[in-house]
């Protein structure tokens, strides 16, 4: 019994990470129906920055990313901006390949310049701390901060869309670009401080893989669907539900290992592939209005 108990507190934990890899594709699908297949390769790209920050100036991995998070907002704007807004519009086709091209062009990079090994952000005893819950199940201080992360980045993501003028705006253009667009809404600039809000989601989702397992740039594929399934479980244009969908996601997976490890990843697809059959729009579908 203690080992089920354990399995089903470490696969809620598992699935704040799951939750934060989904948060941002989330936002931007959300936003401007942006299907971002870069995704993986950016929450990787964002750990190899991290990696690099910290190490070059003597930084522990958090403080990192705090003194990151302006120049990662920048970034993403400026992708957006300068790049993929070029692409919008109603053929899906045109920014599929330009993000697939651009997880190419990533992980090729990030070969070229740190090779094919695997990596691990170093954060000290906090790594191998742990919360003893009694009865012989342990959690450890990583992922509970992960779960709380991913909670606290839903609900920030929730403030912004229903309670500031910026919300207003992105409700307004993913309900009706056009009519936004009449209303003097500058749609580019909207995109563009979405794609900056993601890019923050996506720093701080690379931060804790980083401290949870080690990374090399061909891992990126697969976060991109474990983003895909949470955000797909949940439902489309709920940001809880994508909280949800990642819990559900890690529960599957660390109930499946309980039966047999070989099982862990299928048992997620599995799961996913049970809630795409019986709901279609997943379980807590919410427009974005």
């Amino acid at each position: 019994m203690t080992d089920w108990l354990n399995a089903f507190i470490q696969g809620i934990l598992l699935g704040g990470l799951y939750a934060l890899f989904a948060a941002g594709l989330s936002l931007i699908f959300g936003v401007m129906r942006l299907v971002n297949l870069a995704h993986g390769d950016l929450i990787v790209l964002a750990a190899f920055a991290i990696l690099f920050v910290a190490a070059k100036l003597g930084l522990d991995p958090f403080v990192a990313v705090l003194v990151a998070l302006p120049m990662v907002f920048v970034a993403g704007f400026a992708l957006q901006h300068v790049l993929l807004n070029r692409t919008l519009g109603r053929d899906l086709l045109p920014p599929l390949l330009v993000t697939f091209g651009l997880s190419i062009i990533i992980q090729n990079g990030l070969l070229e310049i740190f090779s094919a090994d695997s990596q691990r952000l170093r954060s000290g005893a906090i790594e191998t701390a742990s919360l003893a819950l009694g009865g012989g199940v342990a959690v450890g201080v990583v992922p509970v901060l992960t779960l709380l992360s991913a909670v606290a980045a839903i609900v920030f993501l929730n403030l912004v869309f229903y309670h500031t003028p910026l919300g207003r705006a992105f409700r307004a253009t993913s309900d009706d670009l056009e009519i936004a667009q009449l209303m003097g809404i500058d749609v580019s600039r909207i995109f563009a401080m979405a794609m900056g809000l993601a890019f923050i989601v996506i720093a701080i989702a690379a931060l804790y893989l980083g401290l949870r397992a080690n990374f090399d740039p061909s891992i990126g594929p697969a976060r991109l669907l474990y983003a895909f399934e949470a955000v797909i479980i949940g439902g489309l244009g709920s940001f809880w539900g994508t909280l949800a969908g990642g819990i559900i996601l890690g529960l599957a997976q660390t109930m499946g290992a309980q039966f047999d490890p070989e099982w862990q990843i299928l048992s997620g697809h599995l799961a996913f592939l049970v809630v795409l059959v019986l709901r279609p729009r997943g379980l807590f579908p919410r427009a974005l209005d």
